[in-house]
């Protein structure tokens, strides 16, 4: 017994010579055994360095970088929404070319027609028996026509908790969302445009199909 006693006894004196006592004014710091990198190296302002060619610690950022916090995010065209605010974004930011249409509807095509169907019915594959999907939602309903296009556009990005869709912010592009948006639109155009609006020369093609 009394070796154990003397075994604790100088246990607890080498932790204490090793640690120290916490909150005790010393001219001889303790220790550190574990210093969890409290002190590390580290670059002060204007003074000099032989690691950079120039000679110097401060460097200018490297292009293309933001600091962080800065809120680089919060514009319409990353967002959807007028920056500063909760208001959607009325109308696509990108300019309505073919070019922009062809790359909407190929990316429609790839992530957007399984569920909403190659025209926008929502009667894609997955809404058959073999995958259960009981409802997707007809981007031709007049709700969805109704949206504005940044909330089209978000939609896309983060997905939608309530019709259990995930979203594709991680898999495309901004300017390929933008484009998918503007091909939602061609499609629902194509469903609800009036005569009135379709060319007087190419009215005759389009009532032979009726």
């Amino acid at each position: 017994m009394r070796y154990v006693v003397l075994s604790l006894v100088l246990l607890a004196w080498i932790v204490l010579a090793v640690a120290g006592r916490r909150g005790e004014i010393s001219r001889r710091p303790p220790i550190e055994v574990f210093p969890d990198m409290v002190r590390q190296p580290k670059l002060a302002p204007q003074t000099a360095n032989r690691f950079f060619n120039d000679g110097l610690s401060s460097q200018p950022q490297v292009a293309g970088t933001v600091a962080r916090g800065s809120g680089y995010e919060d514009t319409p065209h990353r967002t959807g929404r007028l920056a500063g605010t909760t208001n959607w974004l009325e109308l696509n930011p990108e300019t309505l070319t073919r070019e922009l249409l062809t790359k909407g509807q190929e990316n429609y095509n790839v992530y957007c027609a399984l569920c909403h169907g190659a025209m926008g019915d929502g009667k894609g594959i997955t809404t058959r028996p073999l995958y259960g999907m009981i409802y997707v939602v007809n981007l031709h309903d007049p709700r969805v026509v109704r949206m504005p296009d940044g909330q089209i556009f978000s939609t896309i990005t983060h997905g939608s908790p309530a019709q259990l869709m995930l979203g594709y912010g991680s898999q495309t592009t901004i300017a390929e969302r933008w484009a998918i948006v503007a091909y939602v639109r061609a499609l629902q155009r194509a469903r609800l445009a009036w005569l009135d609006e379709i060319p007087p020369n190419e009215r005759p093609q389009l009532l032979k199909h009726e």
